[in-house]
């Protein structure tokens, strides 16, 4: 099946909506990526703002590759599970995405932040690496 095929099946069970791609929305969300994963990297700010930021450019990065793809998702841990069938991303970088997003939810919803050095080290390699991808997709558009 192909990644399209998975897609479609997603919009069936409710899970996605089809809506056509937006150039301008795609450029605003790289744009914002970018921004947030280049502050990723100061060390100089704390590890939960590092974090955040981090998450949520590579939370971007996902969304802008599934609305070129001319689909939207209300659910935030969607557009991550998604990456295999937008990106051609691998299950390893998947899962600590969704990883990623279950600390965020701890730390969002429950106040608790486990400051873990190497998952971060990670995140923000992972999102880089989106960040690549995404940007050539975006040249091929």
């Amino acid at each position: 099946m192909s990644g399209k095929d998975n897609l479609e099946n997603l919009v069936r069970s409710g899970g996605l909506k089809a809506e056509p791609p937006d150039r301008k929305e795609c450029e605003g969300l790289l744009l914002s990526a970018i921004d947030r994963l280049k502050d990723a990297h100061n060390p100089a700010l704390s590890f939960a703002s590092r974090f955040d930021l981090a998450y949520n450019a590579a939370h971007a990065l996902a969304l802008m590759a599934l609305r070129l793809q001319g689909y939207r998702s209300d659910k935030r841990y969607l557009v991550f599970q998604c990456l295999p069938h937008t990106l051609d991303v691998g299950k390893v970088q998947v899962r600590l995405f969704a990883l990623c997003h279950e600390r965020r939810n701890l730390a969002e919803y429950e106040g608790y932040m486990d400051v873990d050095d190497a998952l971060l080290t990670d995140l923000v390699a992972a999102a880089d690496s989106l960040l690549a991808l995404v940007q050539k997709v975006m040249a091929d558009v």
